[in-house]
């Protein structure tokens, strides 16, 4: 029988440790979040402000909205393209 392991999120959120795995893909350089993506969405229900991710991620908030917008076009035509292909 396989024990099932934990996320490595919820292990150091649980434990209230800050995670040391810089490799890890939810990996972000903010103790205050445990230094996990996850943990930081798991904490701010309401998201974040453009300036708050520019802190975690050690951008401009410029550069977080530049990135938001690019997002939202390739959603929009991710969905385009997908109600086309429902025809």
């Amino acid at each position: 029988m396989k024990i099932k392991k934990e996320p490595c999120h919820a292990f150091h959120e649980r434990r209230c440790l800050a995670c040391t795995k810089s490799d890890c893909r939810h990996w972000i350089r903010h103790p205050e979040d445990n230094n996990c993506s996850i943990v930081c969405a798991n904490k701010n229900d309401d998201g974040l402000t453009l300036e708050e991710t520019a802190k975690r991620l050690g951008v401009s908030h410029v550069r977080v909205y530049q990135i938001e917008q690019q997002i939202k076009k390739k959603l929009a035509r991710m969905f385009a393209a997908e109600a086309y292909d429902d025809f």
